[in-house]
């Protein structure tokens, strides 16, 4: 097993030197579930995922989606999320075990796609269960979706992704400004929770 010590943001991988792969995208390798992987774990948590759906919910969304067309785990994750305008992000905690009960049950069949994931689709059983279902059950997340909170976490993500550019291609002197800037902010926001209204 690799030893990675994490510094201020950097990773050590045994003697090969500093990776920063929150900037990088070289992170290290973990364990894949058995459907793959999913966006969950990452940055923004779950100020990033809006509300929280019951199990009833993602069963008829995925029933939904895969009434359109043959799906694999991620891919129904990403649909969700932008048709509900990215208020409601399943996760993969709650999507992968359901595909498996749906399996279970005999309402959806997988196959290996092109790109090695497991596609699923529906059986003759499934599109009755998805016909009996709502057509878009994501659309309760996206009306009752925050504007506010949605144009904050897209800010949080431009700042990321402004950071990140820095990280790659600036000098040492834009990096150390870069690293004040964000220490200045991170400040100011915490002030905000503790002025009086």
């Amino acid at each position: 097993m690799t030893a990675i010590t994490v510094t201020e943001g950097r990773c050590r991988r045994d003697e090969r030197g500093p990776h920063v792969f929150f900037m990088t995208g070289d992170r290290p390798r973990r364990g894949r579930r058995r459907y793959g992987h999913g966006p969950g774990g990452g940055f923004g948590g779950g100020f990033g995922h809006g509300r929280r759906a019951g199990r009833g919910d993602i069963r008829a969304a995925i029933l939904a989606l895969l009434a359109e067309e043959p799906m694999h785990g991620y891919q129904i994750i990403q649909v969700v999320s932008e048709r509900s305008g990215g208020n409601w992000t399943p996760s993969p905690g709650s999507v992968y075990p359901t595909l498996q009960q749906l399996e279970d049950e005999g309402l959806i069949e997988a196959s290996a796609s092109e790109s090695g994931r497991r596609a699923f689709t529906l059986t003759d059983a499934g599109r009755e269960a998805a016909s009996d279902g709502p057509a878009a059950p994501w659309d309760e997340a996206a009306e009752s979706m925050d504007t506010d909170l949605v144009e904050l976490r897209e800010l949080v993500h431009q700042v990321l992704a402004a950071t990140r550019q820095v990280a790659q291609a600036g000098t040492a002197a834009q990096i150390k400004a870069a690293q004040d800037v964000l220490r200045t902010a991170r400040k100011s926001i915490y002030k905000l929770l503790a002025e009086d209204d």
